[in-house]
């Protein structure tokens, strides 16, 4: 079982992506937060398709802070109903891994 997780966010724009990476930074919830601009996203929402841009946060943290990360999203996030999707990390570096961990911790 996987110790780490990616949670990937995406955002209306970078300011908020940034201030949203941030906080969880600064709360412990997430080692790192990477913001990728220039995403379309094409959705439905309330019955009309949707296409807007955004960015992407792509969030590292430990599982055991995975839970507090997704509660912590929405109170930090514009949108009514924010993208947050959590997936395992099955392998990487050993260092890479250790810090991410050890970052984590409150």
């Amino acid at each position: 079982m996987s110790e780490h997780c990616v949670i990937f966010c995406t955002c209306p724009d970078e300011d908020s992506g940034r201030r949203i990476a941030g906080a969880l930074v600064a709360e412990k919830l997430a080692a790192c937060a990477n913001l990728i601009p220039g995403l379309t996203s094409i959705y439905e929402w309330k019955g009309k398709v949707e296409t807007d841009p955004e960015c992407l946060l792509v969030i590292k943290t430990a599982k055991d802070r995975r839970e507090a990360l997704i509660q912590r999203i929405p109170e930090l996030h514009p949108y009514e109903v924010p993208e947050v999707i959590a997936l395992p990390i099955e392998a990487g570096l050993n260092s890479y891994l250790d810090w991410l961990s050890a970052e984590t911790r409150p």
